[in-house]
């Protein structure tokens, strides 16, 4: 169904280059963004070459938080469709997706919870289709995703990263207790996680607040 050269571009490596990273309590997590993935899918397949549709969008729960703020979640159903180049042969694939809009009107947290379900699913979706659609990531060892040409560290260094910082995090007997982390920068320990409320026992480590640069710290020579 697919030709010679979508064939090359799907069985190719991803290139590092498109590849985010955010932090998620005291994990990395790599991913592609959403409008990366529909780039992509338009590149290899044609902007008419493929289309997804929304089959299901549902809202899963409400709650309010502790500030006071919206909480509404929303589950998606996409179905993705990718045509041959004569578009008498086509592939479905579908997948689920999870979205969470938080905000302090109904309107934008529902606009935001959907909005992000529906990505969510788009992108669980396109993996099917391999690398270049963020597949490769799935895999612990990367082997599939090229990092020579950016200065992003592999998951082998970052991993090496992570060891240290639970080293680091160990010396601070309460911080996982609450969810807190640490990490090396520019010779500081800075204090990782959400610290709000925690101030007293972040203090009793020897830390100090930084309110130019909004986060905690000490010089990394410093041991509790």
């Amino acid at each position: 169904m697919f030709n010679k050269e979508q064939l090359k571009h799907l069985q190719a490596p991803l290139n590092g280059q498109r590849v985010k990273r955010r932090e998620q309590g005291n994990i990395t997590l790599n991913y592609l963004e959403g409008y990366d993935i529909i780039d992509k899918a338009n590149e290899i397949f044609g902007f008419d070459g493929w289309s997804y549709e929304i089959n299901k969008l549902e809202q899963v729960s409400e709650e309010i938080n502790e500030k006071n703020n919206k909480v509404i979640s929303y589950r998606a159903l996409i179905q993705v469709t990718v045509y041959a180049t004569n578009h008498q042969l086509f592939v479905t694939r579908t997948d689920v997706g999870y979205g969470i809009g938080i905000a302090n009107n109904y309107a934008l947290a529902h606009e935001s919870g959907g909005k992000e379900a529906v990505t969510d699913a788009l992108k669980r979706t396109m993996r099917s289709f391999g690398s270049q659609f963020g597949n490769a990531l799935y895999d612990k060892t990367q082997k599939n995703v090229d990092y020579s040409n950016n200065n992003q560290p592999s998951p082998q260094s970052q991993q090496a990263s992570n060891v240290q910082q639970q080293a680091n995090t160990s010396s601070y007997g309460e911080f996982q207790a609450l969810g807190l982390g640490t990490t090396e920068q520019n010779g500081e320990t800075v204090v990782t996680g959400q610290t709000y409320g925690k101030q007293q026992i972040i203090k009793k480590y020897g830390f100090r607040w930084d309110a130019g640069r909004k986060l905690w710290y000490k010089l990394a020579q410093q041991v509790a």
